[in-house]
């Protein structure tokens, strides 16, 4: 009868002693999760920045005046500025889109330095070139930091590319001897850097390459205006900020 009681009024201290060593212990509570940027979304913006040209004139033909067969390089160079708008979607810290980006340009050069420096004997005419406009239809890639997203892209590019070949001396009333436009088309490649300022305005620095393949003023042997038919290849680098904006895709919660 005694353990009895005994046991009772230990069970009994126990129960008035749980609620004090209860109030004693720390209370752990799950740390709040700060929310992380969602990318996904359609988006359209703006940019504008400029460019340099590496542009080859191969007037290596053969035909009755050899002299004139040269192969000049020369530079270009301009602003440039356009619009775009494209899709994202997000997964993990793995973003994939599409973008299409249309633009106009005064990226534009000549090779008078080298005539004048006599680099091309039997010349008689300087050429210029002038990307007037192009764009792009690419793929893009990115991995993000929350806000900062590290992008890569790559696709197609198209434009126009103004060719003008100019008589020295000049000939009275004919001093632009060959002068043609041609739709250049070939591959684009880049990357850069996007943040996003806000939940929908998001600012860029982009680098782009374009490669707008070899294209020609066909003559047999000569153009309409007299000239050897030659070819000509061009390529650009561009540099450029743009401001995009993103249409919904608040930012969400990660655990």
């Amino acid at each position: 009868m005694k353990r009895i009681l005994l046991t009772a009024v230990s069970l009994g201290a126990l129960g008035l002693m749980s609620p004090a060593l209860g109030a004693d212990l720390p209370t752990y509570t799950k740390a709040p999760v700060a929310p992380t940027y969602d990318w996904s979304g359609f988006y359209i913006g703006v940019f504008g920045g400029g460019g340099f040209g590496n542009n080859n004139v191969n007037n290596a033909t053969g035909g009755a005046t050899p002299l004139a067969n040269y192969t000049a390089n020369f530079a270009s160079q301009g602003g440039m500025g356009g619009g775009e708008f494209g899709y994202n979607f997000q997964s993990g810290l793995l973003v994939v889109g599409g973008e299409a980006q249309g633009f106009w340009s005064s990226i534009k050069g000549s090779d008078a330095t080298g005539f004048n420096s006599g680099l091309y004997p039997g010349v008689a005419a300087i050429d210029a070139n002038q990307l007037r406009w192009g764009g792009s239809l690419v793929v893009r890639t990115g991995l993000t930091v929350d806000r900062l997203m590290l992008f890569f892209t790559g696709g197609w590019a198209f434009g126009d590319i103004q060719h003008t070949n100019t008589a020295v001396p000049p000939i009275p009333g004919f001093s632009v001897v060959d002068q043609f436009t041609a739709h250049g088309n070939g591959l684009t490649a880049g990357g850069g850097l996007a943040f996003a300022i806000t939940n929908n305005l998001i600012g860029k620095i982009e680098y782009k390459y374009y490669n707008f393949n070899t294209y020609s003023s066909h003559g047999t042997p000569f153009t309409a205006n007299g000239q050897l038919p030659y070819t000509v290849e061009s390529t650009y680098s561009t540099v450029t900020l743009g401001l995009d904006y993103k249409f919904g895709g608040p930012v969400v919660a990660r655990y």
